[in-house]
């Protein structure tokens, strides 16, 4: 920002009393989270993403029709930059930047969208292409048909990576003049519903975080075939759950030591540090995780985490609070530091 200061963008569920789209100032002391201000272009703005350059906001309308919105950042309350554009594809959870496109996942229609980008960062006024995800799970009720929980850049920038809760599947896709192909779909262990997956630093490795069972799967990635290679599923819970237990939300340290998990339910983080070798996929042997500890996530139903150097920061859905927490830097576990109140909060991005 002009000012020098840093914020962050929360999402919500306008719905269920959300505001809409928050910022936040961030003390860069002790990552503490100061309200500033508060735009409601579109409903439901669950999922939200910053550009390259940090001055277009990109927001989910988490919807049964479906849109994506645009917003220029340079104040303390964004503001929007073109109508919302349809995307053609229903309930979308996650959106991303790719080739020149926004890429939105859709978890109601199972699909993935593309949208074009501007130049300037505004938006095209309709999609140019969808990929129709097909198949389904054992989940008699979650798994009836596929939902597109996620779709990302992979980081070498050659590959969009989807994670279909649906049909227990990872898609590798590629983008050309606006069309998404699939390159290669993975399967993974039935009923297991992954949901969303981060990518390690170094491009050679991914954590595939799981719903419908608590677990997270280190992956092997190979951005010269486009091939994701699951090896080792490991539990994110020290124990058995005490009831519902339902992880949303994955995250990766800058330095690739440490991973997170959010489990809402059980309404934990848990923390994870890279060391290994761990399983070998036929030509050497990828770092495993080891779980360090679990502590509580500062509120109920976390629905998202995101870490920004040294701090994470949850946002609580059903107790409505952003909770912020410092990272210990020998052991990765995370320190609460405090809360800011958004209701319905969704997510957190940090510029």
């Amino acid at each position: 920002m002009a000012d020098g200061r840093r914020r962050a963008y929360i999402g919500s569920f306008t719905a269920a009393g959300g505001p809409g789209i928050v910022t936040a100032a961030i003390s860069p002391d002790d990552g503490a989270l100061t309200a500033l201000g508060t735009v409601n272009g579109v409903p439901d703005p669950s999922f939200l993403a910053l550009s390259p350059d940090g001055r277009t906001l990109y927001a989910v309308s988490e919807t049964s029709e479906g849109a994506v919105a645009a917003y220029r950042v340079s104040g303390d309350r964004p503001e929007p930059d073109g109508p919302p554009v349809p995307v053609d594809g229903s309930g979308p959870t996650h959106l991303s930047l790719f080739a020149g496109h926004l890429l939105t996942a859709n978890y109601g229609s199972g699909s993935v969208t593309a949208v074009p980008v501007r130049a300037d960062g505004s938006l095209a006024p309709a999609a140019s292409g969808r990929l129709l995800h097909t198949g389904s799970g054992p989940h008699p009720q979650r798994q009836q048909g596929p939902h597109a929980h996620q779709v990302q850049p992979d980081p070498s920038g050659r590959w969009a990576v989807t994670v279909d809760l649906g049909t227990d599947s990872v898609r590798v896709c590629t983008l050309t003049g606006g069309a998404l192909a699939l390159h290669r779909e993975i399967a993974l262990r039935p009923g297991s519903g992954p949901r969303h997956l981060a990518f390690h630093p170094d491009g050679t490795r991914a954590y595939l975080l799981n719903e419908l069972s608590p677990t997270l799967v280190v992956c092997a990635w190979d951005a010269a075939q486009g091939l994701l290679k699951p090896l080792t599923e490991l539990p994110v819970l020290p124990g058995a759950p005490a009831g519902d237990a339902y992880p949303s939300g994955v995250a990766v340290s800058a330095d690739g030591r440490f991973v997170w998990t959010a489990t809402r339910g059980e309404d934990v983080l848990s923390a994870f540090t890279a060391e290994g070798p761990g399983e070998h996929d036929g030509e050497g042997a990828t770092p495993g995780l080891r779980l360090v500890g679990t502590v509580p996530c500062g509120g109920h139903w976390p629905r998202a985490l995101t870490a920004s150097g040294r701090f994470l920061y949850v946002a609580n859905e059903r107790s409505g609070d952003v909770t912020w927490f410092t990272i210990d830097p020998a052991t990765g576990i995370p320190r609460r530091g405090g809360a800011i109140p958004v209701p319905a909060a969704s997510c957190v991005v940090i510029d």
